[in-house]
């Protein structure tokens, strides 16, 4: 019930034939195919990136301050410095 015989892909074979023509087929399979490629090398810079993350998360403790922006200095909670407002006209 689960797999599909060989007419099952004969007919799905005649169907993209008609719907999208002899001379498409060859240019989608190479879209495909780079498409395919593109995601593989993508997923392995991920596990690249995660397998240096986990092998070495004290380098990156160390260096917060160089990856994040500097943030404005905020207030003491209770300071008395003035807050500015802005007049709209």
């Amino acid at each position: 019930m689960g797999s599909l015989s060989i007419w099952h892909w004969l007919i799905i074979a005649a169907l993209f034939v008609m719907f999208f023509g002899a001379k498409r087929l060859p240019d989608a399979a190479r879209g495909l195919g780079r498409s395919l490629r593109i995601f593989k090398s993508e997923v392995s810079q991920m596990q690249n990136e995660s397998g240096s993350q986990q092998a070495a998360p004290q380098q990156q403790a160390a260096e917060p301050a160089q990856q994040l922006p500097a943030a404005a200095p905020q207030p003491a909670p209770g300071s008395t410095e003035p807050k500015t407002q802005s007049k709209s006209l």
